[in-house]
């Protein structure tokens, strides 16, 4: 039999399934009732109904709820060690489990009160930007019984329903580090239905102890995994044989089964190709369920509020270095709105660290264009609030994105639908198949190492990368565009590959202002991402022959050519020293150790002399081995920790 629970005119009713029509209980009988009395008694029930229903009703008319909408308890195992391997190695350690996986079969307790029908709308977790679903399977429990065998423990499974465990990786990533099993990021929703099924419908798909049900998961009708439920590691038996140890489970009780290999989304999370994972789950995304045997759910996810925030606890063991950019400024460098010359004003974000990043805004008659937007979202607001006494007259018509990193572009989708985005070609192909921005947050809740761990929440820990939906430009160019604004002559020049593989500035000749985007780091180390270096030098050569005396940096405070000559000295230093090393045969890392920064050694995040010398090494020899970003993040903390800053 296939059991309902639906909501009808007069609250909640339970009914048994034939076809398409739902026979149907009398008022204030529920499932989770009859489940009490057994297997037996279920059947009788069922046809009961199905000889003098209380009512007869059609599928399509009602709406279901979970066969168990309030359930006693919700156990979840983790009975596929595929799944456990695949995850490890997407969050890049490996797929060799430890020794505990192979001796008991591992769950944990989930919550009771977020149950979800099968096509109900999926909240997101508060505060999570890594949204995932689980496709499994659940046995319900349906006789009492305490320290089972096995085969007790099979006989006390009165039924079957699809389970969707709704997961925040992001959370569950940083609760994890605590060793005190699931918090927060389990908490959001588990889904069960669309039906129960009783066993002895599904006895032409049992092999042995393990039920082979087909199975396939979808997110917007595009799959994303499928597989068999035979593929257990640990069938429903040894699972409920175990968690009875000691404990009385009671009638409803549920058992999910664990993910199916591959039907869920942090599996094909790679290390090395993160522009290959299809994304996180997002508002309006639409994720179905498919069971042989067992139906099908389909939902659509629901963004939540922001959580309340709670402020951290000073910690004692991680105290960060004040960090000062002493670079002189020629207008205050403080955060907020600056005007630079008539009608052009700089955002700036002290103190030019990661993600600390300035922006920019040219005024002309009835209209305005933007360069850049920020890291987050509340940034970007806060900047354009703050811009709205000019806007207010001079609408953002058009707005330019100097480079494809996520602190000049996370804010595009605040911009009004008739702003025009400009930028490179390279540009706009980096932002198409670069990173996802939820994706940095694995910079605030990665277990990197005692040392790096602090070093990057200390520099990442201040943004908030959920709910930012990418916008790309609307139209490129390739080298030069030259576009009129408000009556104004603007002159964008891509200068790049340099910081990245295209990098456009802004030139204002009325009134002699140069937005540098990332080309220009005032005060604090230029970091190359692409290269190569000698056309990062040249780009500055080009920048100065502009001769515009006030300079607005990407990073930094505003400054004048001598700005941008400090920055070209700094590439020029960096990279005759590495190839001084290179020549020597020292390897990459020796040099990144050892080189000898100079009058450049006080400048903010020194440490990116890692990334650098080993982008030079790259130049020098193809051959260098390509290394994640994650990866040269930790060997940055390290390097600044050697100096004890």
């Amino acid at each position: 039999m296939k059991w309902v629970t639906y909501r009808g005119a007069d609250g909640e009713r339970t009914g048994v399934l034939s076809g398409d029509m739902v026979y149907a209980m009398p008022p204030g009988v529920a499932l989770l009732d009859l489940i009490g009395r057994g297997a037996d008694g279920l059947r009788q029930a069922g046809e009961d109904a199905q000889g003098s229903p209380s009512e007869v009703v059609q599928l399509g008319e009602v709406t279901l709820l979970a066969p168990i909408p309030r359930p006693p308890s919700i156990r979840d195992s983790l009975s596929f060690l595929d799944h456990m391997r695949n995850c490890q190695a997407a969050l890049g350690a490996g797929r060799v489990l430890s020794d505990t996986w192979y001796r008991i079969p591992a769950f944990y307790f989930a919550c009771p009160v977020t149950v979800l029908g099968p096509y109900d709308d999926a909240p997101t977790a508060p505060g999570s930007a890594w949204q995932d679903f689980e496709l499994e399977i659940a046995a319900i429990i349906g006789t009492s019984g305490k320290d089972l065998t096995v085969e007790q423990a099979e006989q006390a499974i009165i039924g079957y329903t699809i389970f969707n465990d709704w997961s925040a990786r992001d959370l569950q990533r940083l609760e994890s580090q605590l060793a005190i099993g699931q918090g927060k990021g389990k908490d959001s929703g588990v889904t069960l239905g669309p039906y129960l099924v009783t066993p002895d419908e599904l006895e032409p798909y049992r092999r042995d102890d393990r039920l082979d049900l087909q199975v396939t998961a979808l997110v917007n009708d595009t799959v994303i995994g499928s597989g068999s439920t035979a593929q257990m590691d640990w069938s429903f038996g040894e699972v409920i044989s175990y968690v009875s140890r000691g404990v009385t489970l009671r009638p409803g009780d549920v058992i999910g089964s664990g993910t199916v290999p591959t039907c869920t989304l942090i599996e094909h999370l790679s290390p090395t190709a993160p522009g290959s994972f299809p994304g996180w789950l997002h508002d309006g995304d639409v994720v179905t369920l498919q069971v042989q045997g067992l139906g099908e759910t389909r939902q659509t996810v629901r963004a939540s509020r922001a959580p309340h925030p709670l402020p951290a606890r000073p910690n004692p063991d991680a105290v960060p270095a004040p960090r000062v950019n002493r670079a002189p400024a020629r207008v205050p460098y403080s955060r907020g709105l600056h005007e630079v010359a008539d009608r052009v004003w700089a955002w700036t974000l002290p103190d030019g660290g990661y993600g600390w990043s300035n922006a920019g805004l040219v005024a002309g008659d009835g209209g305005s264009l933007l360069v850049d937007t920020l890291f987050d979202l509340p940034l970007t607001r806060e900047m354009l609030t703050a811009m709205k006494p000019i806007t207010s007259s001079a609408p953002i018509t058009d707005a330019l994105i100097t480079h494809s990193n996520g602190d000049h572009t996370h804010g595009n989708q605040l911009l009004d639908q008739s702003v025009r985005i400009l930028a490179a070609q390279g540009t706009a192909d980096e932002i198409e198949h670069g990173m996802a921005p939820e994706m940095f947050a694995m910079t605030q809740i990665a277990d990197l190492g005692p040392v790096a761990t602090p070093y990057a929440r200390d520099r990442f820990g201040h943004f908030d990368f959920s709910g930012i939906t990418l916008r790309n430009a609307d139209q490129t160019f390739d080298r030069n565009l030259t576009i009129e604004v408000g009556g104004r002559q603007i002159n964008i020049l891509n200068l790049g590959p340099a910081h990245t593989a295209a990098d456009s500035v802004v030139h204002v000749p009325d009134v002699g202002v140069l937005f540098g985007g990332d080309l220009l780091f005032i005060g604090c180390s230029p970091i190359v991402w692409a290269g190569p270096i000698a056309n990062w030098v040249d780009a500055c050569n080009t920048m100065i022959a502009l001769d515009a005396p006030i300079v607005v940096p990407g990073h930094g405070p505003v400054t004048d050519p001598d700005g941008i000559r400090a920055v070209r000295g700094y590439l020029a230093h960096v990279a005759e020293q590495a190839e001084a090393a290179y020549r020597k045969g020292l390897s990459w890392a020796e040099a990144a150790d050892t080189i000898d920064l100079g009058e450049y050694a006080t400048w903010l995040d020194a440490e990116r002399v890692v990334v650098n010398v080993y982008q030079r090494y790259r130049e020098l020899d193809p051959d260098t081995p390509q290394l994640e970003i994650l990866a040269l993040l930790v060997m940055q903390a390290e390097w600044l920790a050697k100096r004890g800053s």
